[in-house]
């Protein structure tokens, strides 16, 4: 297990226990992270899973794909560090990995 922290937009923190394997999303739902809504299930098909990477992440997690910069540009507050949680996959690597969660996503 990998721990991940989720930050609300008024500052409350999260610590997750993630999966080595799951993505970041499915570590949000099933750990009742809120503003994580997930509508579309992981598919990469909506932004309701939209976190901000912390910007020592970025280059940690990897580079968007074309459909996540799709599904990002119907997102509000989009930034150079916006990520769909549905696509970062949990490794070993992402000890302490942090994101935040955007105010329009509640």
């Amino acid at each position: 297990m990998v721990k991940v922290v989720f930050i609300e937009h008024d500052g409350n923190s999260h610590e997750v226990n993630a999966y080595v394997g799951e993505s970041l999303m499915e570590a949000a739902v099933s750990n009742n992270v809120p503003g994580i809504d997930a509508d579309c299930g992981g598919n990469c098909a909506c932004a309701t899973c939209h976190v901000f990477v912390n910007p020592e992440w970025i280059a940690n997690v990897g580079e968007r794909s074309e459909m996540e910069n799709s599904m990002l540009e119907f997102s509000e507050n989009q930034k150079p560090n916006s990520r769909l949680a549905c696509q970062i996959q949990v490794s070993e690597e992402h000890e302490g990995l942090t994101v935040e969660i955007p105010e329009s996503q509640y």
